[in-house]
């Protein structure tokens, strides 16, 4: 999308949460729908769903794993303007792909991990100042035993072969060189979930896209119709590769005190007059600028009084990469003010769980404190040239010298 496309989906996220959103035009809904995607799969399924009055059925998956961070951001903007949009938004935590998918997490967390991801969820969302009556949770074992869906399981099995089930989760399911039989149906219960949460598309990272094109394929042998597939860039971490809830350099995490946040932004790779895979400039692209067009601000704000001037206010990413690569907005500049705006959004978030006794029991229960395993002492070898050292040496001689035996009478 073009900044002027994106300035212009700016101003109808405005008009939409502030309660206005029965007055977007259909052009109005596709801008916020497709502002700052990858890619977009069957765009005109979208179309018509909002020629006929309707809005939107959209739903974004996550396997309830990982405690999430500032990552979940990325997807959390592009569902706020999804409900600016006027679009249902469903999203599906799914407690059964957590357990298939290799090694991540046990039947006994995912349903706390659940419950925690519905509350962060839910508050990063009202971070960014947009109205969640038309977002809905569902928890994918609500359905996934039913018989039908289980039919269904079984049908697609014998439809998909063991090569393209691969190739479909190579992207999003973990691979080993023996892995279970899991990994194998994971794809095929995300691509039942479109039918069985009767959405019009599914959104999530280009990453999956292997995946959706799958989509595309299986439903129809099934008898069951095409849905859209709408996808957001993978945003480098901050160390230059994927934000992972795994590498504690890489990510921050929502709970997260605004000194520590300071110190791992301090700590990021950010080369000089590169925006090439260059995480913070990535973030302000997909988080920061667009939470602040979300929140009616100006803007994003970089802090100059240091140097005695005026701040820079930017409110579109093309200007930020112009002076980043020109070097008027250098490092030094730019990670102060992204952990201030990244500090700003997690304060609310911070509020509401420092307020809540259930979500911290929640989060106890669900990410326990990982118990180490002491280690034991090593005897130290002192070797042979300490005080006292000759006397032991000659005593344990003795001691493994047998004494002759003797001959029976």
């Amino acid at each position: 999308m073009t900044t002027d496309s994106a300035l212009a989906a700016t101003a109808d996220a405005k008009l939409a949460i502030s309660g206005d959103n029965q007055k977007l035009t259909k052009e109005q809904q596709l801008a916020l729908i497709n502002v700052n995607l990858a890619e977009i799969l069957n765009p005109e399924i979208i179309e018509k769903v909002i020629d006929e009055g309707r809005a939107p059925r959209i739903y974004w998956g996550t396997a309830t794993t990982g405690r999430p961070h500032c990552g979940y951001l990325v997807p959390a903007i592009k569902i706020a303007q999804l409900l600016a949009a006027g679009c249902h938004v469903i999203v599906l935590l799914a407690d059964i792909h957590a357990v298939l998918d290799n090694l991540k997490s046990t039947v006994e967390l995912v349903g706390y991990r659940a419950k925690y991801y519905e509350r962060t969820i839910t508050a990063l969302l009202k971070a960014v100042g947009v109205p969640t009556d038309k977002l809905e949770f569902v928890l994918g074992s609500s359905y996934q035993k039913s018989p039908d869906y289980i039919m269904d399981v079984y049908k697609l099995a014998t439809l998909v072969s063991e090569h393209d089930a691969k190739k479909a989760g190579a992207e999003v399911v973990k691979q080993s060189d023996n892995a279970p039989l899991s990994g194998l149906l994971y794809p095929i219960l995300q691509v039942l979930d479109e039918e069985y949460l009767k959405v019009d598309a599914q959104f999530g990272g280009v990453d999956q896209r292997k995946l959706f094109a799958a989509a595309k394929d299986w439903l129809p042998r099934l008898g069951y119709k095409e849905r859209a597939h709408i996808m957001n860039p993978m945003v480098p971490g901050l160390q230059g590769s994927k934000m992972s809830s795994s590498d504690p350099d890489s990510k921050i995490d929502l709970l997260d005190a605004p000194d520590v946040v300071a110190k791992k932004i301090r700590k990021a790779e950010a080369a000089p007059k590169v925006t090439e895979g260059n995480g913070l400039i990535s973030f302000i692209e997909y988080v920061l600028l667009p939470a602040a067009q979300l929140l009616g601000k100006d803007g994003f704000r970089v802090d100059r009084s240091r140097d005695n001037l005026e701040p820079l206010v930017y409110t579109d990413i093309a200007k930020i990469k112009a002076d980043y690569e020109s070097d008027v907005l250098t490092p030094q500049l730019v990670k102060p003010a992204i952990s201030a705006a990244i500090n700003e959004l997690l304060a609310p978030i911070q509020a509401g769980f420092q307020a809540s006794p259930e979500w911290q029991e929640i989060a106890t229960k669900a990410y326990p404190p990982e118990i180490k395993a002491k280690k034991e002492k090593k005897v130290k070898n002192k070797g042979t040239r300490y005080p006292g050292a000759a006397a032991k040496l000659e005593d344990a001689k003795d001691e493994a010298t047998p004494e002759p035996a003797t001959e029976n009478a």
